[in-house]
């Protein structure tokens, strides 16, 4: 009976140096230290591990820029005690604490095991970015073991976009983004410009940890806000400056739970891959990037026209470009990013790129409306003619033993099916003949087209469509057969804009079927710039047969 008094009073003795010690490090709000010691059996991990890794390691400039081998795949991980563990994290030159328990282990586990293949993409995009963002942290006097939050955050990807829309290497929400002055629109998006978001990042730390005096706390805010966290905190009770992330931990978002521990493990696999068979990955060209302004709107195929340089290299650089569209102006030149070896071509090539195919690539100042060719609604010999404007063919036809090349000025509603349906040709010919990339195409357009259908077949698509013409005349004229003029010379006219056959022949005092029949025409329509033979004036006519002009009486 006293053992057992002894026992009991040493162990009340035990648990009340727990308490003061607690007490007197966290405001009596931990019994014991939960950095070591907690564990969580529903952890979810962060977006990022979701990242298609296959795509990362195949990657434009993964497969350019580095180089590893395969060893990831074909060695498998070395299992180390936990006590190795504990003794790497302490040996890490960092400034922010990397304690060590089961939840820390699981996440080391995830990177080295399940999703092991992540590792030498992670470290490959490293080469470029890291530098990057070690310049932003160190300009803001932060811990340069926070340039791997981005790892976490987007997997390296610039152009990451999360489920609730967060955008970038570092993930910005819209209105944090928009908060910070950050542009988001249509063309651009500084959310994914490596250089100003990791200056923006750096920036919005710096103010987290002024905040809250810790930087595992503001780490955890950045991933789910300052006001969820005060509301962790709250929920925690106690005084707010004497938690950590530790403390609150069951009072996070569950995704935040995983925040931290995963920063403390992509720490350790970043620095200890090799021990876990993975292999180094080493730069194979230059990584030497310089910065250009541009004051001119220019599209990425311009560049990569001129320049030769890939366009997939240029939107790894510069990726805040959303639509391959560099807005620039004079007002607000923009940064574009290059190897450094470019910069000088470019400065010399600037206005070769600007004027490359600008039709092609770049949206028009002004548009004007399309114009009618000739009279939409011309009376020709009683004839009333509904006459569409003939504006798909111009005049410009080049002649190739029984083909021909044809210009096609591009109008309103034509697609590339329906201009090579026309021509009886196929799409693929006209982005031939035309170096066109894709089948999009735009009114005011012209495509070079040869075919071997007849020109007049072609222009029929648009040619009018006859109908009766009203009459108050209860007679009919008929026309000639046959009218033979009594001269062989003939003038040449060219066709103005709204003129038609009619107005023609009543000018040079001949009739239409005189003309159709000198130029060979099919129809009655003409169209602007077109050359047409004008038969010299008749200074008399046979006919073959006479007019029926009127009509005899009848008897009653």
């Amino acid at each position: 009976m006293m053992n057992m008094k002894k026992y009991i009073l040493a162990l009340s003795a035990i648990l009340a140096t727990v308490g003061v010690f607690a007490q007197n490090n966290k405001g009596n709000v931990n019994v014991l230290d939960l950095k070591h010691s907690i564990t969580d059996q529903a952890i979810v991990y962060p977006e990022s591990f979701e990242t298609d890794t296959q795509k990362l390691l195949e990657s434009w400039f993964i497969k350019n820029y580095t180089s590893t081998d395969d060893r990831y795949a074909t060695e498998g991980d070395v299992v180390f005690s936990d006590e190795v563990i504990i003794d790497r994290l302490k040996a890490l030159p960092n400034v922010i604490e990397m304690p060590y328990n089961q939840i820390v282990r699981s996440y080391i586990d995830k990177y080295t095991k399940s999703n092991r293949a992540q590792v030498p993409a992670l470290l490959g995009l490293g080469l470029y970015y890291n530098p990057i963002f070690e310049q932003s942290l160190e300009e803001q006097g932060l811990p340069l073991e926070l340039k791997y939050l981005p790892m976490i955050e987007s997997s390296l990807d610039p152009n990451a976009v999360s489920k609730h829309g967060a955008a970038g290497l570092w993930q910005f929400m819209l209105a944090t983004a928009k908060g910070l002055g950050m542009e988001v629109n249509s063309l651009v998006d500084e959310r994914r410009d490596p250089y100003l978001s990791s200056e923006m990042a750096a920036s919005y730390l710096k103010g987290l940890y002024d905040t809250y005096g810790d930087w595992t706390l503001a780490i955890a805010a950045y991933n789910c806000g300052p006001g969820t966290l005060n509301k962790a905190i709250r929920r925690a009770g106690g005084e707010p400056k004497d938690h950590d992330f530790w403390s609150v931990y069951n009072y996070l978002p569950e995704e935040t739970k995983g925040y931290v521990p995963a920063f403390i493990a992509i720490n350790y696999v970043m620095n200890y891959y090799p021990e876990h068979n993975i292999s180094p990955v080493l730069p194979t060209a230059p990584l030497v990037m310089d910065t250009i302004h541009v004051s001119d709107r220019i599209h990425f195929e311009q560049i990569s026209q001129v320049l030769n340089i890939p366009v997939e290299e240029l939107r790894i650089l510069n990726p805040q470009y959303r639509a391959d569209i560099i807005p620039g102006t004079s007002e607000n030149p923009r940064n574009l990013i290059l190897p450094s070896q470019q910069i000088h071509a470019y400065l010399m090539s600037e206005e070769d790129i600007k004027n490359y195919e600008p039709e092609k690539y770049l949206p028009r100042d002004k548009v004007e409306p399309g114009e009618i060719q000739g009279d939409s609604l011309a009376v020709v010999e009683d004839t009333e003619i509904w006459a569409e404007p003939i504006t798909t063919v111009s005049d410009k036809v080049e002649r190739n033993g029984e083909t021909q090349t044809i210009v096609h000025k591009v109008k309103a509603g034509e697609t590339l099916a329906s201009i090579a349906k026309t021509y009886e040709v196929t799409q693929e010919d006209i982005k031939k003949t035309n170096n066109l990339r894709r089948n999009a195409v735009r009114v005011g357009q012209q495509l070079k087209i040869t075919t071997s259908a007849p020109q007049a077949e072609m222009e029929s698509t648009a040619a009018a469509v006859t109908k009766p013409a009203p009459s108050n005349n209860k007679t009919q004229t008929s026309t000639p057969k046959k009218q033979t003029t009594t001269s062989s010379k003939t003038t040449t006219h060219l066709v103005s804009k709204g003129e038609t056959l009619s107005t023609i022949a009543k000018k040079y005092g001949t009739t239409i079927t005189a003309i159709k029949n000198a130029n060979g025409l099919k129809n009655d329509n003409i169209r602007a710039g077109q050359t047409l033979k004008i038969p010299a004036k008749s200074t008399g006519t046979t006919s073959s047969n006479k007019s029926s002009a009127g009509t005899k009486k009848k008897k009653r």
